[in-house]
């Protein structure tokens, strides 16, 4: 076979693909089948009702000179490029941290945010799909605060289905009920509605980021940055010389909402295969090859993308913040002919670490230094998919986004003196390695006064539908939040509304709820009975990483010799193929937190359970009147 029938192969299994995955999402929305009833439990969000056929350009509704060409050889088509607007793109200036002006020991003020949630037609990569925006704008506009502020984020959603934020990585201490988790938190905002996200930013700066969770909705565009400054950033930037400041975000991306790839992916027979992304996005954008899809595809696809361009000046240090903010691929990241020296993960900044290659899973965060002592030119930045973790392959896929680093006012492409890094693509989907990492704020672990043991698989369940279970147990969004059944007993005194278990005591069906005595320090080993390796993220709390290994099993005898002097503290960690790791974490932050994987698809099979701490205090709680009213009566 020839490359060109090769393309022309690929072309065609990929296009059979499009329209069998698009025929299943519509029988899916359709029906009042035991999927759809699973999916409101979840809230994944079906009933966008927005199938991609819809939103062709066409003459009618575009000019000519924005249309595509008709004219097709057997294998692609060629596109002239589009001359519409392109206003819903997010300035690359947004995500630039003026240092100049910013006051990093202002007294504490409140920072006001209004945010309009909506659907619009657009295409990061050339190829047009329905996003969601913030403000109608892709990505989502960077939220910039100093510690000891006050947030007012006001959310419209004008989105056809509900939604809700959440801040990742923020401890809402006192405000759990702003922690943004459908079915545990809050119930989601109706469309139409508006509500106020309103908490104080308290004991914690570094680098954040925030996002809907509700089923898949930030797979399909909101979410972005969230950045706190506190006195102490200026000591870091003395320390290491950087003069610029700056966020990146990686992605990876698909050419159809999210929704339209549950049916397949929980079907039974699945067998947890997820579906594989089209491309990978820097900043929002990259560059998609359409002569890939066959003139019958139903995608629309304008050749000239552009990649993000990140202008440096030559001699001069920049912190790049960088943040994984895509629902399921591990992404390693390079730049070629330079070294980044990392100096934080996940909030914590750790003592400087020079890497080649920064592994970076979903919801993990990162800030690395990057000297510009290179020739004044241009070179690649790399940030490719670890295709060793997909269980399938998709034919369109190339899994390295590409962006710009740019020397002063370089116009040129990077050529061959750009070299890559020659190292080879790590087979095993796991972390960079915690034991690298040292918290610069030396902090010991306390000796742990409990031990609790969560086990995790997959499963055909009761529905026959392929489903994830953590110890025999599937979530589903409650219709009431967890939070606004439990505070109410607790407050009565019913004792049976504080026991560790499965939900039976509260009522809850499908909700493992871990109930941890008041302040406790305790030991949480996760076990992954899977095939496959899984980014878990911790809401309210930073937790110390004890221990990791791609064995199944914990080895008892090494418990009494853990290193406890300074261990990596995070808030997001992978849980390896067929293995373990072992968290610590002090019980003190009251509140309801969700305890779950950070790949969307599997969230949406129920990947996902709950910590309940500090009952002592939730029982004098009152949950505000509008948070409460955000629940049908």
């Amino acid at each position: 076979m020839t490359s060109q029938q090769s393309i022309s192969a690929a072309a065609d299994k990929a296009a059979s693909t499009r329209q069998w995955w698009k025929r299943r999402a519509i029988i899916a929305l359709g029906s009042v089948g035991v999927f759809v009833a699973l999916a409101l439990g979840l809230g994944l969000g079906l009933g966008l009702g927005l199938k991609h056929d819809d939103h062709r350009l066409s003459a009618s509704s575009a000019s000519s000179s924005s249309t595509p060409s008709t004219s097709a050889t057997s294998s692609s088509l060629e596109y002239n490029p589009p001359l519409g607007n392109e206003s819903w793109r997010l300035s690359p200036s947004e995500y630039v941290l003026d240092m100049k002006s910013w006051d990093l020991n202002a007294e504490p003020t409140t920072r006001v945010y209004n945010w309009t949630l909506s659907a619009i037609d657009a295409f990061p990569d050339g190829v047009l799909r329905q996003v969601l925006v913030i403000n109608g704008r892709y990505p989502g506009p960077m939220v910039r605060v100093n510690r000891g502020d006050r947030l007012l984020i006001n959310v419209t959603n004008n989105m056809p289905n509900a939604t809700t934020i959440h801040f990742h990585g923020l401890f809402q201490n006192g405000t759990n009920w702003m922690d943004g988790v459908p079915g545990i938190t809050q119930c989601p905002i109706p469309p139409g509605q508006s509500f106020l996200y309103n908490f104080t930013v308290d004991n914690q700066f570094g680098t954040f980021w925030y996002h809907s969770h509700v089923g898949t909705q930030r797979m399909d565009g909101l979410f972005g940055p969230l950045i706190i400054h506190a006195p102490e950033e200026a000591e870091y930037q003395t320390r290491y010389g950087y003069t610029q400041d700056q966020v990146m975000v990686i992605q990876d991306y698909y050419h159809d909402l999210s929704a339209a790839y549950l049916p397949e992916y929980l079907a039974p027979g699945n067998e947890n295969t997820e579906p594989v992304p089209d491309n990978g996005l820097i900043q929002g954008t990259n560059y998609f090859n359409c002569s890939l899809y066959q003139a019958n595809s139903g995608y629309t696809c304008y050749n000239n993308s552009t990649r993000a361009l990140f202008p440096v000046e030559q001699n001069t240090k920049t912190r790049f913040r960088i943040i994984n903010m895509g629902g399921f691929a591990t992404f390693q990241f390079t730049i070629d002919n330079h070294t980044m020296t990392v100096i934080e993960g996940d909030c914590t900044m750790v003592e400087p670490l020079d890497l080649q290659i920064l592994k970076i899973a979903p919801a993990q965060r990162y800030s690395f230094v990057l000297n510009a002592n290179q020739p004044a030119t241009n070179y690649w930045m790399r940030a490719e998919m670890d295709t060793h973790c997909f269980l399938t392959n998709n034919p369109v896929l190339n899994p390295t986004a590409l962006g710009i680093l740019a020397y002063g006012n370089s116009t040129t492409l990077p050529g061959p003196e750009s070299v890559e890094w020659n190292n080879v693509m790590d087979p095993l989907c796991e972390d960079l390695n915690a034991t690298l990492l040292l918290p610069s704020v030396a902090q010991r672990a306390p000796p742990a006064a409990n031990f609790f043991v969560i086990q995790f698989d997959f499963q055909i369940g009761d529905d026959a539908l392929d489903l994830a279970y953590i110890n025999g147990t599937t979530y589903t969004v409650s219709d009431i939040p967890t939070l606004n059944w439990i505070v109410p007993h607790l407050r009565a005194g019913n004792t049976t509304y504080n026991q560790t278990g499965a939900g039976a005591s509260y009522g809850l069906q499908n909700q493992y709820i871990l109930d941890i005595p008041d302040n406790q320090v305790v030991d949480i080993l996760i076990q992954n009975f899977d095939d496959g390796s899984h980014p878990f993220h911790l809401h309210g709390y930073q937790f110390w990483v004890m221990a990791s290994s791609q064995d199944q099993y914990f080895p008892w005898e090494m418990y009494d010799s853990l290193n406890t002097t300074n261990p990596m503290r995070r808030d997001t960690v992978m849980v390896d193929a067929y293995g373990w790791t072992l968290i610590r974490i002090q019980a003190d932050n009251p509140g309801l937190w969700a305890f779950h994987c950070h790949i969307a698809w599997h969230v949406a099979a129920g990947l996902l359970m709950q910590l309940q701490t500090r009952d002592d205090l939730m029982k004098d709680w009152t949950i505000p009147s509008d948070v409460l009213g955000l629940c049908p009566a």
